[in-house]
């Protein structure tokens, strides 16, 4: 069954939020205009903060190997947990395209291993797992999903991952 551009995208029926949570490597994404192409070793640490909100911290090394990062706060908008809005505060704002948006989980294997992401307008979408690298087959199985979905994946990017999270001791003044 393919999706043409009237049938709505659908997220997950539910996210365990305190599974969810924890460090992810981006896999590949449909890139943003704004976000650096040539970014390397991405990652993306959720965690849970005390109002039931996600704090969201994206790290890369930028195109000239400098670390950067990027700050966030991201809301369930209904009790599924599988459909986010994510807004970035300002000052982290270099990398980031847009202040705020929605985040929804398109797929997610059992153990919250691997995880396909997406926006409702098709224009984005980010494959993390929690490890630096998938078989091709997971890939494609999840980018499979995409398909059905009505992404077009001729822009995706896969980025560089060394297998290392930039370090903390990469901000410290």
């Amino acid at each position: 069954m393919h999706h043409n551009e009237n049938t709505p995208v659908i997220a997950v029926p539910n996210i365990d939020l305190a599974r969810y949570v924890g460090r992810w490597f981006e896999i590949c994404r449909l890139p943003l205009k704004w976000e650096d192409a040539a970014a390397s070793d991405i990652t993306a640490t959720y965690s849970q903060t005390a109002d039931g909100r996600i704090r969201v911290e994206n790290r890369c090394l930028d195109k000239d190997w400098k670390p950067d990062r990027s700050i966030g706060l991201a809301v369930p908008q209904d009790a599924s947990n599988a459909k986010l809005k994510v807004s970035f505060l300002p000052e982290y704002l270099q990398w980031i395209p847009f202040t705020q948006g929605d985040y929804w989980v398109l797929a997610i294997d059992p153990d919250y291993t691997v995880a396909l992401v997406g926006t409702p307008d098709r224009e984005h979408l980010w494959l993390i797992a929690r490890t630096a690298a998938l078989p091709s087959e997971v890939v494609e199985n999840y980018l499979a999903v995409a398909k059905t979905q009505g992404f077009d994946l001729a822009r995706l990017i896969t980025p560089r991952q060394s297998g290392h999270m930039v370090p903390d001791t990469a901000f410290e003044a």
